[in-house]
């Protein structure tokens, strides 16, 4: 396994070692749990954790922080499979179950948080793989991290599956009275025996709603990122109504679809998942994506074009540009009204989608 010869996450702390963390500061560890069966654990020192996004790069924030490496909630069509590659991980099981831990992360954070060369740029978390995973609830890395960016009244966004966020709720809203916060919740469709074979170590989608229901209760706007649209499988209007119907009533402040895209490392295990789930689809997906890793824009156009129209029946809609990230604590316990707060999803408009590569 590769772990001293890995370029740094960020050229941000530049007396950084050239390597991520040395093999010396792994720690390999299993629990005998049965919700951590057949899953291990390599706790490592990380030497940075602010991670600078390449330039080239599509997404609209420049700086990420990723506690973990790998992901239990094993969803099939994962983009961030191929990171794993790196390690020489497996990018299919060994994905799902070989799950890097920064253990220091929190205290990283904060001395570089610290550090007079970091300016205060937003920060985007749940962008490679789901800071909520099953690993957070024994490792909690989150409430250190939160600490540290409220502490420095730093701007930050959270896009989630987990519904361990929950936990966190006072560290958000101590955050939200000092800095621009964002959060999106992750349900890219409500059909539960989809869920259960595409995304089998999440929360069920109409648990990820139930944290939507929670923080609006709570004065804390929350933004639904509709992800992926699975075309075959959650794209006929019927499913697509159902899903946008659901995230309406859970209270979200907007939805934003994004259709499925298959990178290398995912498109291999996703398409033989399809494969033995669904096998009449494979042609076609092999043709919807013979170009590439992204399905035609005529479909991704259509697919936003009807969730946005869905939106617009049920009284919501796509993040809108230019909308503040703050999310503002009620001004009184009943009633509270949240504020729109987009997290780090796109900003859509009618003229045609824009792909993000979160999910």
């Amino acid at each position: 396994m590769r772990w001293d010869n890995l370029a740094p996450e960020s050229r941000h702390d530049r007396a950084a070692d050239p390597a991520l963390f040395g093999a010396d500061a792994v720690t390999t560890r299993t629990f005998d749990t049965p919700e951590f069966a057949g899953i291990t654990f390599h706790e490592v020192r990380a030497r940075t954790v602010l991670n600078r996004v390449p330039g080239a790069s599509r997404m609209p924030f420049e700086w990420t922080v990723n506690p973990y490496r790998g992901c239990t909630h094993a969803c099939v069509y994962c983009f961030a499979r191929k990171t794993h590659s790196y390690l020489d991980l497996d990018t299919g099981i060994g994905f799902d179950t070989q799950i890097v831990v920064k253990v220091n992360a929190p205290e990283v954070l904060r001395r570089q948080l610290a550090s007079p060369r970091w300016h205060g740029d937003h920060v985007a978390m749940g962008t490679n793989v789901d800071c909520y995973q099953r690993a957070e609830g024994r490792y909690r890395l989150m409430p250190g991290i939160l600490s540290a960016l409220r502490d420095h009244a730093n701007p930050y966004s959270i896009l989630t599956k987990g519904t361990l966020i929950l936990r966190d709720l006072d560290l958000l809203k101590q955050s939200a009275e000092v800095t621009d916060v964002g959060l999106s919740v992750s349900v890219g469709f409500t059909d539960t025996e989809l869920w259960r074979t595409v995304e089998p170590g999440t929360p069920a989608p109409e648990r990820r709603l139930d944290v939507v229901r929670t923080f609006t209760a709570h004065g804390l706007g929350v933004g639904v990122l509709m992800a992926p649209v699975i075309p075959f499988l959650s794209d006929e209007p019927a499913q697509l109504r159902a899903t946008v119907r659901a995230i309406a009533a859970a209270g979200a402040t907007s939805v934003t679809p994004l259709v499925l895209h298959l990178r290398p490392g995912a498109r291999e295990w996703f398409m033989a998942w399809l494969g033995q789930h669904h096998p009449y689809l494979v042609r076609r997906y092999e043709r919807l994506y013979a170009d590439g890793a992204y399905a035609p824009k005529w479909y991704q156009r259509r697919i936003t074009r009807q969730v946005h129209e869905l939106a617009q029946e049920y009284g919501i809609g796509p993040a809108p540009a230019g909308m503040p990230r703050r999310i503002r604590p009620p001004q009184q316990e009943e009633g509270p009204t949240p504020e729109h707060a987009p997290a780090a999803a796109p900003e859509h408009t009618s003229s045609g989608p824009t792909q993000l590569t979160l999910i």
